[in-house]
């Protein structure tokens, strides 16, 4: 592969092979062009869906920051996503496999099998009263329904707000209050590692004071005895066999910037910010970002690991896949139960050609050896993806070595919730550098500034900002347009801050260090230290609390808290550990603390800051850096 010049560090070239097939053989010249002329790449991507009216206008910057894209036009996702393929030879092509987490139970789903479950249960919910721009919190496990009542919502026109169902009752009531949900779907229970977590309790507990919930439909997973209320609540089972749920269901046409959902992410105040992402944008986004990055073939088989509640699992498990008319892979498990081989079980089971999934679980694996991915067949992999938080070179050369036998690629992406679609990611054919995402997608800008907004020099660390808009970027907080502009627009006008600390290396790559802001990535889920410093002041017997995060070996970082106690408590490790479970019962297992520390005071700014940077540097036997803002 030609070469521009010899490339700085440990570099890893693709084969001839891998160039041969890939779609982008030329990075450069593809970057050059989209750079050139970013509205005109962004069109040509649009042209290959399908729309029921074309745009007026590719981007309309006329109301910045609140960007639109296509406007004018009509489309909905799931005409592309579903509607389309039927009047191909896609309509009898397999869209999702799904395994149970234990391996006795495999479903398959058919383009056309899709669109009769996707309509199923797209009447049922519109014979519940919802209608186009009602709210539907969605809280279930990995399981088909959670797909099919994503893409029933999109269909009608209601916009879904998937809600990850390791949450607490408290974190799901928090979400269906601000969403103002008219309807919760959820399952009776769900497996994990071989339990049962009751989620249809959690909601019940949930809905104790959230008066907007009319219906709660509920999917039959475990055949638990779960308590029903008569008035509120339906078994989806039941409501399927009646005629209302049959037949057609019409995809309801929708302005591009129309709703299509809202997810929460941690910010650096205790509130989850609302996430807002439109139909037609985010559409063209996660179409071209997947088809491109994982040069996604017609006879390939894809699976992302992640959960449909996070936003990797909305672009590239729901919506990326479908839209490229791809067979996509689900499993309810995770990757080490009951055996380290789950994984590479299915890998083999099923001739996975691409997996894309966080270092958390990469590091996990890794500490079982290599023996157990060593007893499966991976030949059928020719691509490998990782998400979620930078990965450290080490576990990205055991994940090339060890389970690509050095010959797949991998697809190291950096981007958001609020991205919606990768924005620093290689594509196949990139010379490749472990732990670096290596440079912004087609049409992208990012550079790297320091606090007074000035670009920095390759090698410095600084703040990580975008400079051109893109299709499937946030339109804005849901409700709190105020909050929108403060958090991403404001530090540096007209430049999007990622909320991201990264430097640039002398080639362009860019490498991702961590967040800047008060939110700490626990295994690629991003939890904001208020929310679990106020978890820990819920507690009787804490008068005040900071959280920071720590290296962790599989997790990246693991969060750790420092605790000042009400007069009337003593410190102790049963104490300690009562703080611990009481986070995970409030926020969620993964917001546990590695470790709960009982101190005298918390570092302060005058104006009563926590200096969590403070708290973390001692920890780590680090200089404290500038302390002239602290109160002593």
């Amino acid at each position: 592969m030609a070469k521009k010049k010899e490339m700085e560090g440990e570099v890893f070239y693709p084969s001839e092979q891998v160039v041969e097939q890939a779609r982008v053989k030329d990075w450069e010249a593809m970057a050059e062009k989209a750079d050139k002329d970013l509205e005109g790449f962004w069109s040509a991507e649009a042209s290959e869906l399908e729309w029921y009216k074309k745009w007026d206008k590719v981007l309309d910057d006329s109301k910045k920051p609140f960007f639109k894209w296509f406007t004018g036009a009509k489309v909905n996702i799931v005409h592309n996503a579903i509607d389309r393929h039927l009047k191909t030879y896609r309509k009898n092509k397999l869209a999702l496999i799904w395994e149970s987490e234990d391996g006795k139970e495999h479903l398959t789903y058919s383009y056309f099998a899709m669109n009769r479950e996707v309509s199923r249960m797209a009447n049922i919910i519109k014979a519940m009263g919802v209608r186009k721009g009602d709210r539907v919190t969605i809280y279930m496990g990995r399981i088909p329904e959670i797909v099919f009542a994503m893409l029933a919502c999109a269909k009608i026109g209601a916009v879904h707000s998937v809600v990850f169902g390791g949450f607490s009752a408290e974190a799901l009531h928090g979400r269906i209050e601000d969403s103002q949900s008219k309807l919760v779907i959820t399952q009776d229970g769900n497996y994990v590692n071989g339990k049962i977590v009751d989620l249809k309790r959690t909601v019940d507990e949930a809905l104790k004071r959230c008066p907007s919930v009319e219906n709660v439909l509920v999917v039959r997973r475990t055949g638990q005895d779960t308590p029903m209320d008569p008035l509120r609540d339906h078994w989806y089972h039941e409501l399927a066999k009646l005629p209302v749920a049959n037949g057609k269901c019409p995809t309801e046409e929708m302005d591009a910037e129309d709703p299509l959902y809202i997810l929460y992410t941690s910010g650096s105040t205790g509130k989850p910010k609302a996430i807002l992402h439109v139909h037609g944008g985010y559409m063209v986004g996660t179409y071209t970002t997947l088809k491109y990055v994982f040069d996604l073939k017609d006879e390939d088989r894809f699976w992302c690991a992640a959960d449909p509640g996070w936003v990797t699992g909305h672009s590239y498990i729901v919506y990326g896949p479908l839209l490229n008319g791809a067979t996509s892979f689900m499993f309810e498990g995770g990757p080490a139960y009951p055996y380290p081989n789950r994984w590479w079980q299915c890998v083999e089971r099923y001739g996975i050609n691409i997996l894309y999934t966080a270092p958390t679980a990469i590091r996990g694996l890794m500490r079982f050896g290599e023996a157990w991915p060593n007893k499966h067949d991976l030949s059928s992999l020719r691509l490998l993806g990782s998400v979620g938080e930078p990965i450290n070179p080490e576990a990205w050369k055991w994940y090339h070595r060890v389970i690509g036998k050095e010959q797949c690629p991998i697809m190291d992406t950096w981007w958001q919730t609020e991205t919606g679609m990768f924005m620093i990611t290689p594509t196949p054919t990139v010379p490749l550098k472990p732990g670096s995402g290596t440079r912004p997608f087609f049409g992208q800008q990012a550079e790297i500034v320091d606090e007074a907004g000035n670009p920095v020099k390759d090698g410095d660390e600084g703040y990580l900002v975008l400079k051109r808009p893109w299709p499937s970027m946030l339109r804005t907080i849901y409700g709190d347009p105020d909050r929108y502009v403060n958090q991403y627009w404001s530090k540096f006008p007209g430049k999007y801050l990622a909320g991201d600390s990264a430097r640039r290396d002398a080639d362009g790559y860019y490498w991702i260090i961590g967040r800047v802001d008060d939110v700490i990535n626990v295994s690629g889920h991003r939890l904001g230290t208020a929310e679990i410093e106020s978890a820990l002041v819920s507690h009787p017997a804490v008068a005040e609390a900071a959280a920071i995060g720590l290296p962790h070996e599989v997790k990246g970082t693991g969060i750790h808290a420092f605790c000042l106690l009400r007069a009337g408590f003593a410190p102790s490790e049963s104490l300690a550990e009562e703080l611990r479970q009481h986070v995970a019962k409030v926020i969620s297992p993964i917001a546990r603390p590695e470790d709960v520390k009982f101190v005298d005071k918390l570092p302060k700014t005058r104006s009563g800051k926590i200096m969590r940077r403070v708290l973390k540097a001692r920890a780590q036997g680090l200089p404290e850096g500038d302390v002239s803002t602290l109160e002593e």
